[in-house]
């Protein structure tokens, strides 16, 4: 395994990191427990959680991953061999997550009944990296290219990360994070550490795979020139780079069978796409899913891969397709291929 510097932390992360989103809903607490064990085994020691998992969210499933990995902890007492990352919801109309029934703000309230609850459910009294899991500014978040500006107030940068300061400074939190930001959100926020003597941000967690490379426009200057490490989630496509649904396939227990939440990959080019990657990987003799996390993984602004399974044996082929290396022929055909079919499902 190897470990790369968390942003300018001084603290090595695997370059492989567990996402745990499934446990709780298609994993129960046992199939959680036997992942970890296996990850830290493979040499993992980043295990990545949200206060608002397990997915898809539901007001009677909501904190169960956390909770699965606090009984691990506890019962392996393994807290100091893991680098533990969750995050708090950003602005939602979702208002299940707090005791009020207020919807979703990253306020100070709400960020410090965030934490603590998070700290329960964890079984610990840190979490290592705290990172804000969408923005709290009124934009469209999880789809597209274009930036939507929408109006309607939000609370500040300084005032969040003036909290996120306390948590730190309170010993709760060690490092700070972001996830699904643009790259005026992630500046904004360095500069407001620097001009204020608040936390850097270490690492931002956004969406990064074969048919979504738009963190290499803009963020990836960033990564280069400010240290912000890129936690690369959804490496997979949310499972459809496996060819798992090429010709209308769709697999039992497959969470488009279960949720039918996928539509970002099936709208304009995204399906010719898919699989033209898909056929790509067969042409070399790769499993299709091995050369998409492969591809991720050899990123020089990856420092860490996230991946998730619902079998252990797909945690093995994930671990394995993360530590491949792929040849100079085959990166030249995937670059064609990102010509023909740029970022078609962002």
């Amino acid at each position: 395994m190897e470990y790369r510097e968390l942003g300018r932390s001084g603290v090595m992360v695997s370059a492989i990191c567990l996402g745990t989103m499934t446990f709780g809903e298609q994993n129960t607490e046992a199939d959680g427990h036997a992942q970890m064990d296996y990850a830290l085994d493979r040499g993992i020691t980043m295990f990545d959680a949200a206060e608002i998992y397990p997915v898809p969210p539901k007001p009677e499933t909501q904190g169960r991953t956390e909770a699965i990995i606090g009984s691990w902890l506890s019962s392996r007492k393994a807290r100091d061999k893991v680098m533990l990352a969750t995050k708090v919801i950003g602005r939602t109309k979702m208002n299940w997550l707090r005791k009020d029934g207020s919807p979703g703000r990253q306020s100070r309230a709400q960020l410090i009944e965030a934490l603590h609850g998070s700290l329960k459910r964890l079984n610990t009294d840190h979490i290592d990296l705290y990172q804000l899991h969408w923005p709290d500014r009124p934009m469209r978040i999880f789809e597209g290219l274009d930036y939507v500006h929408k109006e309607g107030e939000s609370h500040s940068i300084e005032d969040i990360l003036g909290v996120l300061g306390d948590f730190v400074n309170q010993g709760k939190v060690r490092f700070v994070g972001l996830s699904n930001e643009t790259p005026w959100g992630v500046m904004s926020f360095l500069k407001t550490a620097e001009n204020l003597s608040l936390p850097r941000i270490v690492s931002i967690q956004n969406a990064y795979n074969l048919v979504n490379r738009s963190f290499e426009t803009g963020l990836a200057e960033i990564f280069y020139r400010e240290q912000v490490s890129l936690l690369a989630y959804s490496p997979l496509g949310q499972g459809y780079l496996t060819g798992k649904y090429e010709g209308g396939a769709l697999p039992e227990g497959s969470r488009k069978r279960l949720f039918d939440r996928l539509g970002r990959y099936e709208m304009g080019n995204g399906p010719r796409a898919i699989s033209a990657y898909v056929a790509l990987a067969q042409s070399h003799g790769l499993d299709p899913a091995q050369m998409a996390l492969a591809f991720t993984a050899s990123r020089p602004f990856v420092t860490s891969t996230i991946i998730g399974a619902t079998t252990l044996g797909q945690l093995k082929t994930d671990i394995e397709g993360c530590l491949l290396r792929l040849s100079d022929a085959v990166i030249q055909d995937i670059e064609q291929l990102h010509l023909t079919y740029p970022n078609p499902c962002p």
